[in-house]
């Protein structure tokens, strides 16, 4: 009988890639939200006015999206205006957020850093990919060198073909 052919080189190295896009990038769409037009001339909050824009609002089109609620007028929003925008948004939307899209992303990616297990790169060369479709917020490679430089020997950028060293224990 034949022997098994085996790499070598991917058998015995410790080059761990991740692509963080792929490993954290949460694929549920972020929906924009801008309030400015449930106000008294994009500036005032009045009540009766905001809770009528409020129910005849189509909340429908944010169904399993998360849904980035902001206001791009330098309007004084009350606190109440929010929680009602968010009780109607709640039964559609998969989570409603007081952020702009960019952030909402910064958010999701920030959660899936924080849960995922990071001792599994114990003692191993960990290389970010550092090309891809989707963009990763720069911030978020920072958290994950934080979690890495706890686990991993090494740490690059890059490629494996074409990479820069970032961390050495």
């Amino acid at each position: 009988m034949p022997e098994e052919i085996v790499n070598k080189v991917k058998a015995n190295t410790k080059l761990i890639s991740l692509d963080l896009a792929k490993l954290f990038h949460d694929p549920i769409p972020v929906a924009e939200l801008d309030i400015k037009d449930f106000l008294h001339m994009g500036l005032l909050l009045k009540e009766a006015d905001f809770r009528k824009h409020l129910e005849e609002f189509d909340w429908s089109k944010f169904e399993g999206k998360y849904l980035s609620v902001f206001c791009s007028t330098d309007a004084i929003i009350a606190p109440w205006a929010w929680m009602l925008i968010t009780s109607h948004a709640n039964k559609f939307a998969k989570e409603v957020f007081h952020l702009t899209a960019k952030e909402v992303t910064h958010e999701l990616y920030r959660r899936n850093v924080e849960e995922h297990d990071w001792m599994q790169y114990q003692d191993k060369f960990v290389l970010l990919k550092g090309c891809g479709d989707i963009h990763v917020p720069d911030s978020i490679y920072l958290l994950v060198t934080n979690k890495l430089t706890e686990s991993a020997k090494k740490i690059m950028y890059g490629e494996a073909c074409s990479f820069l060293p970032v961390y050495s224990s």
